[in-house]
């Protein structure tokens, strides 16, 4: 899982429209999403695997619930609800695992319709993962890493041993 993560992060990193963020459970987050557009008329935040898709939708000038997907519910609010400063970025609070996902900002001016975004939109992939650590009353950091490097040594030492006396 590890490599998969860091192979990850490097392909993200070259991609510059999009930003990866590692969190845990718990943990509140801010996805940013910032544009240079001072006539914000409604903002969207969405995750396209959800069914509703809506995170988030801001227009005139206040939340619409209506359509946001459940599970975000009370969780959620913009930094700048008076869309003046160009920040659209979403706070997410007390995540779950099940909030890892790929996440959209979308933001419609008041030069263009309420279907169409003419900014580009804004993509942040979120991971939430258990912390790595002591588990299960391990006190050492990595204690399962040592547990496992210590039985492979062990299964060596026994296979050398069988093989010279064999």
């Amino acid at each position: 899982m590890a490599p998969f993560l860091v192979l990850l992060l490097f392909l993200s990193g070259a991609a510059s429209d999009l930003t990866t963020l590692i969190m845990h459970p718990g943990d509140d987050v801010t996805l940013p999403c910032q544009v240079a557009d001072s006539s914000i008329s409604a903002v969207q935040w969405t995750r396209a695997d959800l069914k509703p898709d809506i995170v988030l939708l801001y227009r005139d000038g206040r939340l619409d619930p209506t359509q946001q997907h459940p599970s975000f519910k009370d969780r959620v609010e913009l930094v700048d609800t008076d869309l003046k400063d160009g920040d659209m970025s979403l706070i997410l609070m007390n995540v779950n695992i099940n909030d890892t996902g790929i996440y959209k900002c979308g933001v419609t001016t008041s030069n263009s319709t309420p279907t169409e975004s003419d900014i580009e939109p804004i993509i942040v992939h979120l991971y939430v993962r258990e912390p790595a650590g002591p588990k299960d009353g391990n006190s050492s950091p990595g204690g399962r890493d040592h547990g496992l490097a210590a039985g492979v040594l062990l299964l060596v030492a026994f296979v050398a041993v069988a093989g010279v006396l064999m």
